[in-house]
């Protein structure tokens, strides 16, 4: 990756940790939604960009995540700190365990399994009223004091999805990111290779499904609460979407597609009740207009 691009990023933080002066409490909540799915998008392309396993039901750990650790906090009085670390291996032992039945098979057969999983983690959690809350949802997380504040929050936030996205950047640019890569191009010869496609292939769903709860983790604090929608497959397909629309041969284009398609969301809500309309037209725009994304054609234009 060119260094302009790591400058560019870490520009990035370094204005968004600016962000509290500006005292608009607006812009605080806006762009901490922002960051919580700039880290989700970024899990699932780690799947669908590097790996080529297109995942529909990645929301069932981003609920995974939310709903151990505002269990933990509430329910049985966990500090955070060890409140969502806990939720983190809780998040990845189930990404363990669906994953082992999910790369077992391929193509679209494991993009259908992961969303029968992803709708079993939604029954779940829609059923078990006692512990989960059911349909009514899980309410009143309470956060500790020293990120209680919208502004504190935001720099929790912020520190948390910037090391993610290190880490998920040093596992994207490492041997492992490149052995998915083979393997997305070509599995059979990648095996023929001495490759072990399917273990590769079940490390990285361990990886993105944890990076996913950390998001889900995060989301259940910033909202104080969390739903079991937050699992079904429309959130799948919502992020799905910012992983499409921002370039999934970019590291950094989720990142991208969770900015815009949230500032659009924001925007079109202001104006019309048509939102979902405009997410599909958006969509098949992406898809028959620039296929690689916003990254995609940003590139290009600077290759110009």
């Amino acid at each position: 990756m060119p260094r302009r691009h790591l400058l560019l990023a870490a520009a990035v933080v370094a204005l968004l940790a600016l962000l509290p002066l500006s005292g608009s409490t607006y812009l605080l909540y806006l762009f901490t939604q922002v960051l919580i799915f700039v880290l989700f998008a970024t899990s699932l392309n780690l799947l669908i960009g590097y790996a080529g396993l297109v995942s529909f039901g990645h929301a069932a750990f981003f609920a995974i995540g939310g709903y151990g650790c505002a269990i933990l906090l509430r329910s049985y009085g966990v500090p955070l700190l060890l409140a969502m670390p806990a939720a983190l291996v809780m998040t990845a032992v189930f990404a363990t365990l669906i994953g082992a039945l999910c790369v077992r098979l391929t193509s679209y057969y494991f993009s259908m399994l992961t969303l029968a999983f992803g709708q079993l983690v939604w029954a779940v959690v829609f059923k078990w009223r006692s512990m989960t809350g059911g349909d009514d949802g899980f309410l009143r997380i309470v956060s500790p004091s020293w990120i209680d504040t919208p502004a504190s929050f935001f720099l929790f936030t912020l520190v948390l999805v910037t090391l993610a996205m290190v880490a998920l950047w040093i596992v994207a640019h490492s041997p492992l990111g490149r052995t998915l890569m083979a393997i997305r191009e070509n599995q059979v010869r990648a095996g023929f290779l001495g490759v072990h496609t399917r273990r590769v292939q079940l490390v990285a769903f361990i990886i993105a499904g944890t990076f996913a709860g950390l998001a889900g983790a995060l989301f259940a604090l910033f909202n104080r609460s969390i739903f079991p929608d937050s699992a079904w497959w429309l959130q799948s397909a919502e992020v799905l979407i910012m992983v499409v629309l921002g370039g999934m041969n970019s590291f950094f284009g989720p990142a991208v597609g969770a900015l815009t398609l949230i500032l659009l969301g924001r925007l079109t809500l202001e104006l019309t009740a048509f939102w979902p309309a405009l997410l599909a037209i958006i969509l098949i725009a992406t898809l028959f207009f620039f296929p690689s994304g916003i990254a995609g054609l940003l590139k290009a234009r600077g290759r110009r």
